[in-house]
């Protein structure tokens, strides 16, 4: 247990028992977690779950996970506080359209890249492919089938007689 907010002789109640306007005892289940320094853990998980349930919850759990379930309740009841609809789904819903959003735009810029690559590398072929020209066929111009690159990153069929390796 936490012994940081109590003094020796004169006890300070806990946040709980502070907002709930009781003694603190001794044994009290809400003082480790919730320190008189910060009201505003309490009031807002108070608010939302009540000190009744919190109570229950604390003495179900093993003394070793009470600190992370307090964390956890501190946290949906501050997401609970924010949107009372969708507490911590609606940030975790948020999340997920931005995750979407970002992984659409990354596509986005991976086909980009692959289709400048494309490019580079077909006019690079080009200008070899017209260096070693024959000097008989160099006043022809070359047969060359135009490449697209649409959003399903396909490549419609490119001349096969130009060679991209030299």
């Amino acid at each position: 247990m936490k012994e940081s907010s109590r003094k020796q002789g004169a006890p300070s109640p806990c946040a709980a028992c502070k907002l709930l306007r009781r003694r603190c005892a001794e044994d009290c289940v809400f003082a480790p977690y919730f320190p008189a320094d910060e009201p505003h853990k309490f009031a807002s998980v108070h608010k939302v779950f009540g000190a009744s349930n919190v109570n229950k919850m604390l003495q179900e759990l093993p003394e070793h996970q009470r600190g992370d379930a307090v964390s956890s309740m501190v946290y949906e009841a501050n997401a609970r506080v924010r949107d009372p609809v969708y507490g911590c789904v609606g940030a975790i819903s948020s999340l997920q359209q931005q995750i979407d959003m970002l992984q659409a735009q990354l596509a986005l810029a991976q086909a980009e890249v692959v289709h400048l690559r494309m490019r580079q590398l077909s006019s690079t072929a080009n200008y070899n492919t017209s260096e070693n020209a024959s000097p008989s066929s160099r006043g022809r111009q070359p047969h060359h089938a135009k490449s697209h690159f649409n959003m399903d990153m396909a490549m419609e069929e490119a001349n096969m007689d130009d060679s991209f390796w030299p």
